[in-house]
């Protein structure tokens, strides 16, 4: 018997306000993602792919833009008719995203560890202590070199790679079904990018969850994507 995509995009149209003229920046895109798949989305700079991305998440820039057309089918309802409340509750626990930027991603004046903890705690019935305990398991897990030492960090204290592995903790602590990663390797070098990329492939298999993977790296997108 045939499974049903976790995620249908259906022929989805953004429009954005610029000097009071609406422009219709995407036009019509379809795809669907399946349950345990990474699916890869390949596209320049500027061509749309953050965009279409943020509009899963509800979070779209509120005046300045609109869904004109078009269906977000997750779990069998439309996304793009909920209240800011219920998506508030789905964001970070059923649909999460690693952002491009690290650093401009995470509270520069909250430590690495409150920052995943805050997380936990908020979609969690986990206690203060069993949140804190949770967190340094996501900080093995993502493979952090001195978990304690990355717990106390702030976000300038430790380097490029170690901030994006932050992040990824920060998006798998509450074990999302969806995972979107908007271009998560570009800020670092290549080395890196290559552990990053091992990391969330291993995660997909260990967690089974589903991943969207942005890129306008061809070659990144074909080593990662089903």
């Amino acid at each position: 018997m045939e499974t049903s995509p976790l995620l249908k995009v259906e022929n989805l149209s953004i429009s954005f306000l610029s000097n009071k003229v609406e422009k219709e920046i995407i036009k019509g895109i379809s795809y669907q993602l399946n349950r345990n798949e990474i699916l890869g989305i390949v596209g320049e700079s500027g061509s749309g792919k953050s965009v279409s991305s943020l509009a899963i998440l509800g979070l779209l820039p509120k005046n300045i833009s609109r869904i004109t057309q078009g269906k977000i089918i997750f779990n069998e309802t439309d996304l793009t008719k909920l209240s800011s409340k219920v998506f508030q509750k789905i964001r970070g626990k059923d649909i999460a995203m690693i952002f491009q930027e690290p650093m401009s991603s995470l509270n520069p004046s909250m430590t690495c560890g409150m920052q995943v903890q805050e997380i936990l705690l908020q979609h969690t019935n986990l206690s203060k202590k069993d949140a804190k305990e949770e967190t340094l398991l996501l900080f093995e897990k993502v493979k952090l070199p001195d978990v304690k030492r990355a717990y106390k960090a702030y976000p300038h204290e430790i380097s490029g790679g170690q901030k994006q592995r932050v992040m990824i903790a920060m998006a798998i602590a509450c074990k999302p079904k969806i995972l979107i990663a908007d271009e998560p390797t570009t800020a670092l070098d290549v080395t890196v990018q290559k552990e990053i990329i091992l990391l969330l492939k291993q995660l997909q298999k260990e967690e089974e969850m589903s991943i969207i993977f942005i890129s306008h790296d061809l070659a990144l997108v074909s080593e990662i994507s089903d």
